[in-house]
């Protein structure tokens, strides 16, 4: 009874300290309440996960077309069978042309600003479009309309309802852009032109259960929301042209020399890097092609898959090695790169690091699907497509894994999971960042450094400039887009895994998520229901102020009162709701670490915590691992 009244006392001084401080009426729920619709439907449901009714359209493409590298153009024909499995009949179909950005009076073109930025582009380009036929059924239409980058096609009948489907066919051509907004273009090197293709045919537009048409127009910064299908292409090109592409390339001995083919097979079994052709090599037609003279057709399939590339010139050196993927199935990492870009820790480990990258993520979030994963050495800095990627040829070492990791990670996030990248940049980059992050860590030991940065963020928060991360990327400042899309979600999903939800129940939920959508299209609400469902955790609070507000993280410590031998620690909350994680250090050296939970915040924005202990406190410091994104450290640590 004797040890009783002490504790009692400090429990009451606690409740008269909370009871005096706050307004008995006053409290945060509008911080912690539902922002946005999140509630289920047949089709996604309220889990997370796609709903029992479900559905997307789809589309296969079979494309022939040939690259002209004397005046850079590509010309084909495309035919696209299109599946209508929505519940609704379809007067009409829209699709993208985006090459029409590359025009004088294209809306992105209008909109970019005088003095330029990243996705200034050449202007002398278009789809030049004819013979327009879709047949659907017993059907023929050929009215069709372009403005901008969008193409829509009237029909006669409606294609039907759940299972009816169109033949759309048509011929394009375009002048191949030198500057493609940073996506796609020519570079030239002393071996020849480097041609990285894509945006390359008419493409579908999504239909989906959200918007319906889903017809943004192609600006710069928002990239693609495409659907699935097969692709069966054919690429034709002078004879003394290597191209690498999306996909099997499925005429290996028209294509390649047999010594060549030779090589691709003792590539398909070495964890090392095997030179399909070497520097000293390049141009030596003789050793790599079957024809000295005319065009040569390299044809290529890839199954399940939104979108196809490919990359065409003579001056490629060429390197391969085995990827090990679950279950024990392989793909085949590849690098085609110019002399410039050779030696010295330049692109001769682009392999390499394209081969750890890929194992990396399929053994952490899902089997690469692909039977290539090919790097392009090109003119653009960055840019992704399903099986391919274009990198800039003159990175090296740190800057090359960096730019080679992330664009690979782009296989997971948008190219598996099919997010709208016009709209939802941070559905891909951030996560896509996040993930690059702990590769990064695994690579090579630690060879290279992470690109999150703690104080980077920290800065950003501070700005008065900054914007929230649902931004639009093609309404965000120019200077914003990297902070918004990228780094400030990754840092946040980084905060999630490591300080709210530790690592094992942020990696259920997220391998969750990435497998419910493989090849399919959630929305940012199906993120977060799921990653709550699977967590077992309600994080309204951390998407409402981190993802959907502009709030900045702030908790302190203000004082820890002695009482008895016990203390009273005050901790304060100045900014968005965030649990309190925070060690005790005492006066032999020792140390402790405790937590409170985001739900002390519910009521008040300061709370009291009753530390029980005989030792004396010298000091007490929140968040002692510095991961928080916390505007104000000065405020952090209270020391006796």
């Amino acid at each position: 009874m004797k040890l009783l009244f002490p504790k009692i006392f400090v429990l009451f001084l606690l409740v008269v300290v909370s009871a005096s401080a706050q307004n008995p009426l006053a409290n945060n729920q509008g911080k912690f309440d539902n922002f946005m619709y999140r509630q289920g439907s047949p089709y996604r449901s309220a889990s997370g996960i796609p709903g029992p009714e479900y559905w997307q359209n789809g589309a296969d493409y079979y494309i022939e077309a040939e690259l002209d590298d004397q005046n850079h153009t590509i010309s084909g024909k495309v035919v696209i069978t299109y599946y209508n499995n929505s519940p609704d009949p379809l007067h009409y179909v829209w699709l993208h042309l985006e090459q029409n950005r590359f025009t004088k009076n294209s809306r992105g073109t209008l909109t970019t600003p005088i003095h330029g930025n990243r996705y200034s582009g050449d202007t002398d380009g278009g789809f030049q479009i004819s013979n327009v036929v879709i047949k659907n059924g017993k059907s023929t239409s050929t009215d069709y309309l372009i403005n901008d980058t969008r193409m829509q096609i009237m029909l006669k009948e409606p294609i039907v309802a759940k299972g009816g489907k169109a033949e759309i066919s048509m011929n394009f051509s375009f002048k191949i852009p030198q500057r493609g907004m940073d996506r796609m273009g020519r570079l030239d090197t002393s071996g020849g032109t480097i041609y990285s293709i894509a945006q390359w045919y008419p493409k579908m537009a999504i239909y989906d259960d959200v918007k319906g048409w889903n017809v943004e127009p192609y600006l710069g910064a928002g990239e693609f929301y495409l659907g699935y299908g097969n692709f069966h292409y054919k690429i034709t090109v002078p004879y003394d042209h290597i191209v690498v592409g999306s996909g099997k390339l499925i005429n290996e001995t028209t294509a390649l020399s047999k010594e060549l083919i030779s090589r691709m097979r003792k590539a398909e079994k070495s964890d090392t890097t095997i030179m399909l052709i070497a520097e000293n090599e390049v141009g030596n037609t003789a050793l790599t092609r079957p024809k000295q003279s005319g065009k040569v057709t390299w044809e290529f399939k890839m199954e399940n898959t939104r979108d196809v590339a490919f990359a065409s010139s003579k001056a490629f050196i060429w390197d391969a090695a085995k990827i090990n993927l679950p279950d024990g199935k392989t793909a085949l990492a590849q690098s085609v790169y110019p002399k410039e870009s050779n030696g010295g820790n330049w692109w001769e480990r682009s392999t390499e690091y394209t081969k750890a990258s890929v194992e990396y993520y399929s053994k952490n979030l899902y089997p690469y699907p692909y039977p290539v994963a090919v790097n392009v050495a090109s003119n653009v800095g960055g840019m992704e497509y399903p099986g391919i990627v274009f990198c800039s040829s003159r990175s090296r070492g740190r800057s090359l894994w960096g730019v080679t990791d992330h664009e690979f990670g782009h296989i997971w996030y948008p190219m598996i999971v099919g997010t709208n990248e016009r709209l939802h940049v941070w559905l891909d980059e951030g996560l896509n960042m996040l993930i690059n992050h702990y590769s990064t860590l695994q690579f090579n030991n630690g060879e290279y450094s992470s690109r999150i940065d703690r104080e980077v963020i920290v800065g950003w928060m501070n700005s008065t400039m900054r914007e929230p991360i649902t931004t639009y990327p093609d309404i965000a400042q120019n200077n914003n887009l990297g902070m918004t899309g990228y780094y400030k979600p990754a840092y946040g999903l980084y905060m999630l895994r490591e300080y709210i939800l530790g690592p094992e129940r942020f990696d259920n939920a997220l391998k969750a998520y990435t497998h419910a959508w493989a090849f399919k299209h959630p929305r940012p609400e199906d993120f977060f229901n799921i990653m709550e469902n699977v967590s077992g955790e309600d994080l309204n609070w951390f998407w409402k102020h981190w993802f959907y507000g502009n709030d900045q993280i702030d908790l302190a410590v203000e004082t820890a009162d002695k009482v008895r031998s016990d203390y009273l620690i005050t901790f304060r909350n100045y900014g968005m709701p965030m649990p309190v994680h925070f060690e005790v250090t005492y006066i032999d050296g020792s140390s402790e670490r405790l937590y409170l939970p985001v739900e002390v915040w519910h009521r008040q924005n300061h709370w009291v915590y009753l530390l029980e202990t005989n030792k004396e406190v010298v000091k007490i410091q929140i968040d002692p691992d510095k991961i928080l994104a916390d505007s104000n450290d000065s405020n952090n640590t209270w020391t006796n």
